[in-house]
């Protein structure tokens, strides 16, 4: 699962719905289940602390950290690569609230100049969003460079970085979630 998943607005129970399979074959009647279910969530629990649970299935199982946040405002991330040299692989990592654990955005190559596609990251009030920019490539070592956004109730934040792979340009959208929101996000 890439990215963050999220729910917005979570006054009562949450179900969380999977059909996660295992590539096995050209056609997806071949694939095998490893897990096909659902998950209820509660408002029982800690707030703004990550948890793990596990879900077991036929083939396997998986691991899935959540955290619910209470009072928080909704990050929307973009990140647009240009002037690149060459190629490179990349690894986008952010931490939210205080958090530690960390929630994968990307981890992919980059061959040319291209947008990622958008996530969406909900931050604590009075907190801030860290996005940890991971490129490499072959020929050389590994490069890393982090940029830092604190929490706003609207509008936007851009930042860029120049690398020797590429221009990274970062712009964060804030939106305000409902009064009283309580969201919960996985990763």
């Amino acid at each position: 699962m890439a990215g963050p998943k999220r729910g917005v607005h979570m006054m009562d129970l949450a179900l969380i719905e999977y059909d996660m399979r295992i590539k096995t074959g050209e056609q997806e009647k071949d694939d095998l289940y490893l897990i096909d279910g659902a998950s209820m969530i509660g408002l029982a629990g800690l707030w703004n602390y990550p948890f793990t649970m596990r879900i077991p299935g036929d083939c396997g199982a998986v691991n899935l950290t959540l955290a619910r946040l209470d009072d928080a405002v909704e990050a929307t991330i973009e990140v647009l690569i240009s002037e690149v040299q060459n190629s490179f692989s990349l690894f986008l990592g952010c931490l939210t609230s205080g958090l530690n654990k960390e929630i994968q955005l990307f981890d992919g190559a980059v061959a040319k100049s291209c947008g990622l596609r958008r996530s969406v990251v909900a931050v604590v009030n009075d907190s801030s969003i860290d996005l940890k920019f991971k490129l490499g490539s072959l020929l050389s070592s590994s490069d890393q460079h982090c940029c830092s956004f604190n929490t706003k109730t609207h509008g936007h934040d851009t930042q860029e970085m120049k690398t020797d792979f590429a221009l990274i340009s970062v712009k964060v959208t804030w939106s305000t979630l409902p009064d009283g929101t309580r969201g919960y996000y996985e990763w």
